[in-house]
């Protein structure tokens, strides 16, 4: 079987094919104007999902999941458009640290933000010839660290076994087809505490059921602290843990359309 083939640069493209803005399909740019200041035009923002998960860390996203920006994250995520991870990663890197700002946990001198991607499927990556939240991440941890703060991208997070394509399935169903499907390796001694917050990061949020499942991950290999007695979702921001995304729904719940998360 052939694999997917070779991923020309955007600069190399469009030398042979006029730029395309991959939000509002404008020519004459990767990105316009104003469809890169919608990525963060709106600010970081809580994102409750009804129901909530049990076990969700607080969830900060930098912008709406629609119209230009799900163009946006799509066109990177499917359809190859690398550079895209620059200005995602620029979004992301807000929400992260207005995340760890809320929890009042922004790292010590010494400390680092510790960046964990949520983990795609391996078929998925095969398919898509790259990881796109990884690849963002890592674009929002160099964004961070051009503005002085120390971050670093710690992918400690694995598929324990694969999940059923969530596409169609309510909330409950979501939690039961990702519960322990994620598994993450134990830090070393020496980061288990004092070394800085830990941040969740993903393209998007829809029921919140994947960032549930990572963060019991994280807890149960000793990344973070165990959740509160009750093992129910946090209620504010002065959790152990944070979690930040690139876009969540307008009203704080599930979009209407896009991939699930």
């Amino acid at each position: 079987m052939l694999g997917p083939g070779p991923r020309w640069p955007e600069e190399l493209v469009s030398l042979v094919l006029p730029a395309a803005c991959a939000g509002c399909a404008g020519r004459g740019a990767l990105l316009c104007g104003p469809c890169r200041g919608l990525l963060t035009r709106e600010g970081p923002r809580r994102i409750r999902p009804r129901p909530e998960p049990p076990g969700l860390p607080p969830v900060l996203a930098a912008a709406v999941y629609a119209d230009q920006t799900r163009a946006v994250l799509l066109a990177h995520k499917e359809r190859g458009r690398l550079p895209l991870a620059g200005p995602l990663g620029v979004a992301l890197a807000g929400a992260v640290w207005a995340a760890v700002s809320a929890a009042r946990a922004r790292p010590r001198p010494g400390e680092l933000v510790r960046l964990v991607p949520i983990p795609s499927e391996r078929a998925a990556v095969a398919r898509r010839g790259h990881d796109p939240v990884l690849r963002i991440a890592r674009a929002a941890a160099a964004c961070l660290r051009r503005s002085g703060h120390g971050a670093r991208v710690v992918p400690c997070l694995g598929r324990s076994r694969p999940a059923a394509d969530q596409v169609g399935l309510g909330a409950a169903e979501r939690w039961e087809n990702l519960a322990g499907a994620l598994v993450a390796v134990r830090p070393p001694a020496s980061t288990v505490t004092g070394s800085g917050p830990v941040v969740l990061v993903d393209d998007l949020i829809t029921t919140g059921a994947t960032l549930a499942e990572a963060a019991r991950a994280l807890r149960e290999a000793g990344w973070v602290a165990a959740a509160g007695p009750s093992g129910g979702p946090a209620e504010d921001l002065t959790a152990a843990l944070v979690a930040a995304v690139v876009a969540g729904p307008p009203s704080g719940g599930r979009p209407e359309v896009g991939p699930s998360r």
